[in-house]
C-alpha cells in the first residue's frame, strides 16, 4: 500500500481501494474502479449537497490519503471490506447500525456453504463474530447487492454452495437445486470432499480481500500438479488463474455507480421524490469541429463528475441502426444532421453500462428529436422518459414536451437542457482553440 500522499493526478486510473487518513488514523476507506476519478470527486464544490456533513467533515479533517490499487473491481469490492473491519472507520459506520450491515460467511459443515448475513441475525456483537460456527466471516460489505454481485463473478470461478440448508440434507428442494447449478458449473460436478475444501480455501482468501496471496496459492499448485504429472490438476489452475486475472465485472461496476447514486439521492432527498435526468446538445461551426455532450442533473443540481464529452464521428460512426451524425453533401462539403448527431451520441452513451443509467433524458428541439431518442432508448431495449424543450426564435424554453410523464418538472428539464448548452459550447470552444494552435 502507498504510504505516502500523492497528488490526485497521480493516482492510477485503475480500480482499487482509498484510505482518507489524519496522521496515523483511518478516518474513511471507499472503493473505487477508477483511483484518480473517485479522491477528485470528494474535493468538488458540490461536495456538501452530494455527500453530506458527515463526508465533508471527514475530508475536511484528513491530511492524506494512501491508496491500494487492485487488478479488478471485483478485487477492491472485497478488500474495502477486509479494511473496514480491520480499521473500523468513523466514516463508515458512524450512524449505521452494525445489525444492519451484511457479511459472506463460510459455514462450518462437512460440505461449507457460502452465505449473506445480516449482523442482526448473527445475534451476537461483531467482536464475537470469529467464535460462531463459521469456518470464515468476511465482511462488512456496505451495499447488499454488490456483495450478491460479487458472489456470482466468484461462483463462476470457484463453484460453491450456497443453499439454504446443509448440503447433506434430504431435502428434494436442495437437492434438485444443486444438480441444476452443477449442471451450469455453479457448483462441483462431482461431490469430491478433498477438492471442495481446496476449492473453499481459494473462495475464503479471496473474500477476506488476500488476491495476491490467493495467486500465489494457485501458480503453486499449478507448478506442483505439472511436477507430479497431475496435467488435469494443472490445467484447473491455470484456468482459475485466469479467469481471477479477467473476470469480467461490468455488472459489478454498474451496482457500484448505482450504489454511490443512491446514497447521493438519499442525502440530497429529504422526502422528496428525486429524479436523476440526462441531457445531450451539440455544437459545431459549419459542420466541422463537431462536439456532443452530456450532462446529468440530480433534484436540480448539477452533478459536473458525471458531465461527458463526445468528438462526433459523423459518417465513421456505425450504430446498431448504422445511421450516423455528420455526413457530406453532393458537393463533398460536411453538413450537420442534428437528428443523425443526437442519434449517435444516445448510442454511443448507451454503450457505457457502467454508467448509471438516468431516471429520463431531456433533449433540445421538438417532436422528432424526441422521435429520435426513444427510438434508440428502444433499440438498447431500455425504458428511458424523453424530454424535449422547444425554443422560441430567440433561442428561449417555449414548451416542454413529454415532462409529466416523465416525472421530471419544468424547471429540472430547462435547467439540464441550459446546462447541456453551455458545456457543449465550452467544449466546442476548446476544441477550436486546440485546432487553431495545431495549424
Amino acid at each position: 500500500m502507498e504510504r505516502t500522499h500523492p497528488s490526485i493526478e497521480k493516482l492510477p486510473e485503475v480500480p482499487g481501494v482509498y484510505l482518507f487518513k489524519k496522521g496515523r488514523e483511518v478516518l474513511y476507506i471507499g472503493k473505487a474502479t477508477n483511483l484518480r476519478d473517485r479522491v477528485k470527486s470528494y474535493f468538488d464544490d458540490d461536495l456538501i449537497a452530494t455527500r453530506g456533513p458527515r463526508i465533508v467533515n471527514m475530508v475536511t479533517r484528513a491530511d492524506r490519503v494512501a491508496h491500494e490499487p487492485t487488478p479488478t473491481v471485483l478485487e477492491a469490492l472485497v478488500r474495502e471490506a477486509a479494511l473496514i473491519k480491520q480499521y473500523q472507520p468513523k466514516a463508515n459506520v458512524e450512524g449505521k447500525d452494525d445489525k444492519t450491515f451484511l457479511y459472506a460467511v463460510i459455514t462450518e459443515e462437512e460440505w461449507p456453504r457460502v452465505l449473506t448475513v445480516r449482523g442482526k441475525d448473527m445475534k451476537v456483537s461483531k467482536s464475537d463474530f470469529d467464535t460462531l460456527p463459521f469456518s470464515h466471516v468476511c465482511g462488512p460489505f456496505p451495499s447488499g447487492p454488490q456483495l450478491r454481485e460479487a458472489l456470482r463473478l466468484i461462483r463462476r470461478i470457484f463453484p460453491f454452495y450456497d443453499t439454504p440448508k446443509p448440503v447433506t440434507t434430504t431435502s428434494k428442494h436442495v437437492r434438485a437445486k444443486i444438480e441444476f447449478n452443477r449442471q451450469i458449473e455453479h457448483y462441483p460436478r462431482e461431490l469430491d470432499a478433498e477438492a471442495y475444501r481446496h476449492t473453499i480455501r481459494h473462495v475464503a482468501l479471496l473474500l477476506s480481500g488476500k488476491g495476491k496471496e490467493l495467486r500465489r496459492t494457485l501458480e503453486r499448485d499449478m507448478r506442483r500438479a505439472a511436477r507430479e504429472e497431475r496435467f488435469e490438476d494443472a490445467i484447473i489452475a491455470r484456468r482459475e488463474l485466469y479467469a481471477l486475472n479477467h473476470v469480467q465485472d461490468v455488472s459489478l461496476i454498474k451496482e457500484e455507480n448505482l450504489a454511490h447514486q443512491g446514497s447521493t439521492l438519499r442525502i440530497l432527498g429529504e422526502g422528496r421524490t428525486l429524479v436523476r435526468v440526462e441531457a445531450y446538445d451539440t455544437a459545431h461551426l459549419a459542420g466541422t469541429n463537431a462536439i456532443g455532450v452530456m450532462v446529468v442533473v440530480v433534484s436540480g443540481v448539477p452533478s459536473k463528475r458525471d458531465y461527458r464529452s463526445f468528438t462526433l464521428r459523423g459518417k465513421d460512426f456505425v450504430s446498431p441502426s448504422s445511421y450516423g451524425g455528420l455526413t457530406k453533401s453532393p458537393h463533398g462539403r460536411r453538413i450537420n444532421d442534428d437528428i443523425a448527431s443526437l442519434k449517435e451520441i444516445l448510442a454511443r452513451r448507451l454503450a457505457h453500462p457502467e454508467w448509471p443509467l438516468p431516471s429520463a433524458i431531456v433533449v433540445d428541439g421538438g417532436k422528432a428529436q424526441k422521435k429520435a431518442a426513444e427510438q434508440v432508448i428502444a433499440e438498447a431495449d431500455l425504458a428511458i422518459k424523453v424530454v424535449a424543450v422547444v425554443k422560441d426564435e430567440r433561442h428561449r424554453p417555449r414548451e416542454i414536451i413529454g415532462g409529466r410523464i416523465a416525472g421530471v418538472s419544468d424547471a429540472d428539464a430547462v435547467l439540464a437542457n441550459s446546462e447541456a448548452h453551455r458545456f457543449s459550447l465550452a467544449r466546442h470552444r476548446a476544441a477550436r482553440s486546440r485546432g487553431l494552435r495545431t495549424k
